[in-house]
């Protein structure tokens, strides 16, 4: 087995942890209280059941794209954290002063989700991507790189094209987002900035001076300057990353 191959079954352990793991468990926990309550308390199964049956449609979709782990794994963790306090609270007898405690108990149960949500999907991308190995070109994996100087700003190397994004999960469309397919890129060049330049992006996208390394990418008669701390690894993913699918 390569090391790609042992990486990606980790990687897919934790993805379906958070796609999955983190529905079942709150269903769990969700009958477990159920069960010792009014009948009409099942009804909230209908929560994890939700979460469960998106996660299973979700998974195959982004099965290999980090760009949505993070965003799944806040919003399941987050609403796993807030059911899982409140609906125990206020279930029984005492039902009113559940509620008020519940109220109390529901933002920092929010915040321990989402920092749990959060957390799983990092370590996904951690162990995806940590060291960065060249073979990680030849697999199926969108692979992310930040732009320095441009919070939330990511290049983005897919299967088939390079996309510059103003966010991580931007929809397509002029001002949010580029692409070129890998056949019209025609070169690719590290060069280090001063941080005086003045950077043009082919998106409505403004970087502050950024000096260190960068990435000069050709393509279709244009040239991006593409401001990266990992501009040499970049470099060798995409060139081959172009060579496999030429």
């Amino acid at each position: 087995m390569t090391e790609v191959e042992r990486r990606h079954r980790r990687v897919q352990r934790i993805v379906a942890l958070v796609y999955v793991g983190i529905p079942v468990v709150l269903l769990a926990i969700v009958a477990f209280v159920s069960s010792r309550g009014p009948a009409a308390g099942w009804v909230v199964c209908l929560v994890p059941v939700a979460m469960l049956a998106l996660g299973l449609y979700l998974l195959p979709r982004h099965r290999y794209q980090p760009r949505w782990w993070a965003g799944i794994g806040g919003l399941f963790g987050a609403v796993a954290g807030v059911t899982a306090a409140v609906y125990p609270l206020v279930t029984g007898r005492w039902w009113v002063t559940g509620v008020l405690i519940g109220l109390i108990a529901a933002v920092p149960a929010a915040i321990f989700g989402l920092l749990v949500g959060l957390l799983l999907a990092r370590r996904a991308n951690l162990a995806l991507l940590v060291p960065v190995v060249p073979e990680l070109a030849e697999s199926p994996y969108e692979l992310v790189f930040q732009l320095r100087g441009a919070p939330l700003s990511t290049v983005l190397l897919g299967a088939d094209a390079l996309e510059i994004r103003a966010a991580p999960t931007k929809r397509k469309g002029a001002e949010q987002s580029r692409s070129y397919p890998l056949s019209a890129i025609t070169g690719t060049f590290e060069v280090d900035l001063s941080g005086s330049e003045r950077l043009k992006f082919p998106i409505a996208l403004s970087v502050a001076g950024t000096p260190g390394p960068a990435v000069i990418v050709q393509a279709a008669g244009e040239d991006w300057v593409l401001p990266t701390n990992e501009a040499a690894i970049l470099i060798e993913l995409l060139d081959r990353r172009r060579t496999t699918t030429a």
